[in-house]
């Protein structure tokens, strides 16, 4: 029997693609990744848009929120009083020049002072600067009666004072105040060293203060609350803040200032006067950048109106604002975001209210005013 050899079984040949198809695939693919690129990166610039606008929003409630919360602390501690309708004998640190240490002065103390002088460190063009003053000493705002002065450095309080006597603590800043006011008004704070009675001895007393008032205006940090004289200004885009107790604001020193918030372009700020002639009448009838020169003017002081524009992170393409932002005291303090040449391609949010100072309120009409 004769042996047939088997024969290999081949399929059908097989071939792959040629290079027309995979270019034809390969650029079909392209404008595929194009395509998805072009909607990833519109959803992309909403996506930043949106959380831009988000973080301005929250950036400027924020510093919203910390600018009133001083505001409506305002001239607590420092409370003015008349002897007479002259006004000749008034007792309060408003007004004055306060030397806080050696080589530290606030010139013409107030309870919220716009562009003040002793604010001299570099802001933004075109934004405002707002230095807040408050006190938190245990003792009543219109200070204690110096009966009389034992030693330059030692007060003894007068008899209707002496229960409040115990409530000056050591270390305690205390502010002697003369009377008559002097012309210029200079005072200096100073630290209690010790209390027997209704004797007080400071650190550093001045001479000439019987007759005059001792005021309490807080303790120092990790014993109690000192006092606060905080400035506020907007530099590189930002909400800066300063103590005064701790650091020299009148200095740009970056060490010196802490950012409250940033993307914060503006800060706007107006006193709200009383202007009635003669007895006031407790309204505020206009708004303005007035600076007040003594106490009678500082009574009148009634609000302040505050304006913090917020801008968002995101840089656009193209102009997506082309007006600036406007608020309630554009017609005297506009705001003015021209100094950036890109001002246009940032969204903006104002935030704006008016802020009562009421412990300026509680003086009520004072007499010569």
């Amino acid at each position: 029997m004769k042996t047939v050899p088997m024969r290999p079984c081949f399929g059908r040949a097989t071939r792959g693609f040629s290079l027309v198809e995979l270019m034809v695939g390969l650029a079909i693919g392209m404008i595929g990744v194009v395509i998805m690129m072009q909607i990833f990166s519109v959803s992309e610039g909403y996506k930043r848009t949106t959380t831009g606008g988000d973080d301005a929003q929250n950036n400027g409630a924020i510093s919203l929120y910390g600018l009133q919360r001083d505001l409506r602390m305002a001239g607590e501690g420092s409370n003015a009083f008349t002897d007479n309708a002259a006004s000749t004998s008034a007792y309060s640190l408003i007004g004055c020049n306060l030397t806080l240490r050696a080589g530290v002065t606030i010139n013409g103390l107030g309870p919220v002072t716009i562009n003040s002088a002793s604010v001299t460190s570099t802001k933004d063009a075109n934004t405002d600067t707002l230095l807040i003053f408050y006190g938190n000493g245990n003792d009543g705002p219109e200070g204690d009666h110096i009966e009389s002065q034992p030693a330059t450095n030692t007060y003894t309080l007068a008899a209707f004072a002496a229960a409040s006597a115990p409530s000056m603590a050591v270390q305690d800043y205390v502010v002697a105040h003369p009377t008559p006011r002097p012309s210029p008004c200079n005072l200096s704070m100073t630290q209690v060293s010790a209390v027997a009675g209704s004797n007080v001895t400071v650190s550093a007393g001045v001479a000439g203060m019987t007759g005059g008032a001792l005021f309490n205006i807080g303790k120092p940090s990790g014993v109690g609350t000192p006092p606060r004289f905080i400035a506020y200004r907007v530099s590189g885009g930002a909400l800066l803040m300063c103590d005064y107790m701790v650091s020299d604001c009148s200095s740009s020193a970056s060490a010196n200032w802490t950012t409250v918030a940033s993307n914060i372009v503006s800060v706007r700020a107006q006193y709200g006067r009383d202007t009635t002639a003669g007895t006031m009448d407790g309204t505020v009838d206009v708004f303005d950048q007035t600076a007040p020169t003594n106490i009678c003017d500082w009574v009148r002081m009634r609000a302040v109106r505050l304006a913090i524009v917020s801008r968002s992170a995101q840089l656009e393409k193209g102009a997506v604002t082309t007006a600036a932002p406007a608020w309630a005291g554009s017609a005297g303090n506009a705001i003015d975001l021209s100094a950036d040449t890109s001002w246009q391609s940032y969204r903006y949010k104002v935030f704006e209210t008016v802020v009562p100072l009421r412990n300026v309120a509680w003086l009520g009409a004072q007499a010569g005013c």
